[in-house]
């Protein structure tokens, strides 16, 4: 369902519809706030850079004037995204403490920001190691998620010069759709909207 989604909703005039889709993004984003259950089972996590090119290889000074994105994801499930200030192990790894279970087994690559995991609990974590032009080594491999950043990415391209105070909203929207992929989206968002309708401003 492409950007007109709105449009099967309510009918609407060409000039209200950034209000309207706004709403709705920005209530994706508050429901995205309220799903706190961690996620259990494999779990991929990773970070991405949105937004002018990045040098390959450099995280920290390597993503200035770039937009952060860490994420976990459950195999065959959903994905968990949160906009970061930098890849260090004490800001990554709180988010991994917070939304995945200790009982879950960890998948990442090899940054340094993954050391320690097993420290807090995770009994299993395993890891490919990029540089070393390793991708895969059996069942331990991030390539979901890294497909995901890769939808997330065509899908807000088209949205040249977007504001940086919006981009947590359509990239929840990205979230939304990935983890409602199996569903009619059309009737997920009637759904949301009869219990609570949106608020415009």
């Amino acid at each position: 369902m492409g950007k007109n989604w709105i449009l099967l909703i309510i009918p609407i005039y060409a000039k209200a519809s950034n209000k309207y889709l706004s709403a709705i993004r920005l209530r994706i984003l508050e429901l995205s706030q309220l799903q706190s259950a961690p996620l259990v089972g494999q779990i991929e996590v990773d970070e991405s850079y949105f937004g002018a090119r990045r040098v390959r290889g450099k995280r920290g000074c390597g993503a200035l004037g770039k937009t952060i994105v860490f994420g976990l994801l459950k195999r065959g499930d959903k994905i968990y995204t949160e906009i970061v200030s930098d890849c260090s192990a004490a800001r990554l790894q709180s988010i991994i403490r917070g939304k995945a279970s200790i009982d879950s087994v960890i998948h990442s690559d090899g940054w340094k920001g993954y050391n320690g995991i097993v420290d807090f609990g995770y009994k299993k974590h395993f890891r490919v190691h990029h540089g070393k032009n390793e991708f895969a080594r059996g069942n331990a491999h991030i390539n979901d998620i890294e497909s995901f950043w890769g939808y997330a990415k065509i899908r807000l391209v088209k949205f040249k010069g977007m504001n940086k105070k919006m981009f947590n909203l359509h990239l929840k929207e990205c979230e939304f759709r990935f983890n409602n992929r199996k569903q009619n989206l059309y009737k997920v968002l009637l759904g949301m909207f009869r219990k609570e309708p949106l608020k415009l401003s």
